[in-house]
């Protein structure tokens, strides 16, 4: 993540980016815990099966091979169970007698399945060897889990991080009803309103109010903040309309209080929330696009690296400077990142703010250059950027920091909610690129499609989308009309 003081715009109040600042890392999301847990108990089950069917059986009937296949089997049907059944949600492993009897529940299917392979005269020494070795790793595991979530809880490792817009006695309704509720896991960081202090005060049950509606976009572009909660008075509907339209440019969950006339779909005193617009990349999303982009991108980077060796050493034998060109670009979260690419142009007329389109026979285009964009090559050291987390292989492709039309026009000013595309991590490749939409903007028509095409994929983004485009971005590459 980019230094807060080289991104903090002028209006952010020095109490919002205080509070910013200490938010630059995100909040341990469940789904890591799901994946350390399964990491510990794949390898423990599989080992107290591979014992039961193994070392315990009195003729060992299973080659040690044969029984550690089947263990493993065994072990990844039963945490899989666990995963899909929210036996690993913090809340289930605070109850060490709870997490071990849905352990064993879990455990019954492969177990029966095991069972039913083996003569029914070592049926039952079986059933009794894997009850006891399971109950010997079981017990120390599930209290060890409960040591654990329970320290992580109360050190509110979990908390969902939000900030309300809205202030005043709604407000101070809605922290009392997410006070009440149990389990509640919402912390709530700050209070963004356009009121004075007389209808809006500075703070509300110690929460202070560090902000306008426009420094809340601000602050969430800066932080990392899970949710923004609306709650307004009871006569602000077209208000809370105007909100919901101008936070969909945010990657972060957007609830409205229960609070709010037309917006009563729950009781206040059991749900003081209702979901309004969900979040775009979620942390289960997350992780798995990021596992996906790791595999990929070391299989690509393995693949191309011959002609990786080859561009550079044409760039360096055709004209003086680095290999390399960067150049600073909108990056997740609308937050700036520095993207590697193949050097193009002569060093001397390079352009790393974008302030001159490139043109069809630019000048400071040089030979090998022009043959690099045409193709994309100069995109692929880009690879390194996937690794580091800065772009994902599929997604919107990063435009630079005030990108401007061959009309010297600025993106933000040619499409109406522009940011919106940064809800997920650029992409070296994308939805728009394989259909076409890559190259010169020359016509506003054509930014307005790319941007479509990016929202869309935003709104329907999964792996088998991300494999279709990358499996599509070879074929979409000879079509060249528009990129040099």
């Amino acid at each position: 993540m980019t230094d807060l003081a080289t991104q903090r715009p002028d209006g952010l109040g020095e109490a919002a980016a205080n509070i910013a600042q200490g938010l630059q890392r995100s909040a341990l999301a469940p789904i890591w815990l799901v994946c350390g847990a399964i990491c510990i108990d794949v390898p423990v089950f599989a080992t107290a099966m591979w014992f039961a069917q193994y070392a315990a059986l009195p003729n060992a009937l299973f080659s040690p091979e044969m029984a550690a296949l089947a263990a493993l089997f065994a072990a990844v049907v039963s945490s899989v169970t666990l995963a899909a059944s929210s036996s690993y949600d913090p809340w289930v492993l605070r109850s060490p007698l709870r997490f071990a009897l849905r352990t064993f529940l879990a455990c019954v299917l492969p177990i029966g399945v095991i069972t039913m392979t083996l003569p029914s005269e070592t049926a039952n020494a079986f059933l009794v060897a894997v009850i006891v070795s399971l109950t010997a790793v079981t017990v120390p595991t599930r209290f060890g889990g409960t040591a654990v979530a329970r320290w992580m809880i109360d050190n509110r490792l979990f908390d969902r991080r939000a900030v309300v817009a809205g202030g005043g006695e709604h407000a101070m309704h809605l922290m009392r009803g997410l006070a009440r509720r149990p389990g509640s896991n919402i912390r709530i960081y700050g209070i963004f309103d356009d009121r004075d202090d007389a209808r809006s005060p500075c703070q509300v049950l110690g929460i202070p109010k560090i902000g306008g509606y426009d420094e809340l976009i601000t602050f969430v572009r800066l932080s990392e903040i899970d949710m923004v909660i609306i709650s307004l008075p009871l006569h602000a509907e077209t208000r809370i309309d105007w909100l919901l339209e101008a936070f969909k440019v945010l990657p972060v969950e957007i609830r409205l209080s229960a609070y709010s006339q037309n917006y009563t779909f729950a009781q206040a005193d059991r749900d003081p929330l209702i979901s309004a617009l969900r979040r775009s990349f979620s942390p289960e999303c997350r992780l798995t696009k990021r596992i996906f982009d790791i595999v990929f991108a070391l299989a690509v980077l393995a693949l191309s690296f011959p002609i990786i060796a080859i561009a550079a050493l044409a760039i360096r034998l055709e004209s003086k400077g680095p290999v390399f060109f960067r150049q600073k670009r909108h990056g997740y979260n609308d937050r700036v990142i520095t993207v590697l690419k193949f050097r193009s142009m002569y060093d001397d007329q390079a352009d790393p703010e974008a302030r001159r389109v490139v043109t069809r026979d630019d000048v400071r285009v040089t030979r090998v250059g022009r043959f690099l964009r045409r193709s994309s090559i100069d995109e692929l050291p880009q690879l390194f950027n996937v690794l580091r987390g800065d772009l994902s292989l599929v997604g919107p492709r990063p435009h630079a920091v005030d990108a401007v039309s061959s009309q010297q026009e600025r993106f933000t000013r040619i499409v109406d909610g522009y940011s919106a595309r940064h809800r997920l991590p650029p992409g070296i490749t994308g939805w728009a690129q394989v259909n076409g939409w890559r190259g010169e903007v020359d016509d506003p028509a054509k930014l307005e499609k790319r941007v479509e095409y990016d929202l869309n994929y935003i709104e329907n983004w999964s792996l088998w989308l991300d494999l279709k485009i990358l499996l599509r971005t070879p074929i979409s590459l000879f079509k060249t009309d528009s990129a040099y």
